[in-house]
């Protein structure tokens, strides 16, 4: 099984390796979802959007709400996704 090492924003040691294949699908819903400008979106339509865009025979069950939020954090730490600050929090991708 081919992997990719996450990271978080909130811990900068933080390093987890995670499925590749799995990774790959839910960070091209993500990167195609999240606007280039502000507003961003929020957590809670990153979390439905990925719900409706999901294939289920990847992500069963609930898992696609964990993928959502494991690869959002990754691609805020590598610099993809932009926190902004308000509340509720709200991303956007770098231009």
């Amino acid at each position: 099984m081919a992997s990719v090492v996450t990271r978080s924003p909130n811990k900068p040691k933080y390093r987890r390796a995670v499925d590749k294949t799995k990774y790959d699908a839910m960070k091209k819903i993500l990167v195609k979802f999240f606007p280039k400008r502000e507003p961003g979106k929020t957590q809670r339509e990153m979390h439905a959007h990925a719900k409706k865009k999901a294939k289920k025979t990847l992500f069963p069950g609930t898992t696609w709400q964990w993928w959502s939020k494991c690869v959002q954090l990754d691609l805020e730490a590598k610099g993809v996704l932009v926190r902004e600050q308000c509340t509720p929090l709200r991303w956007h991708r770098r231009r």
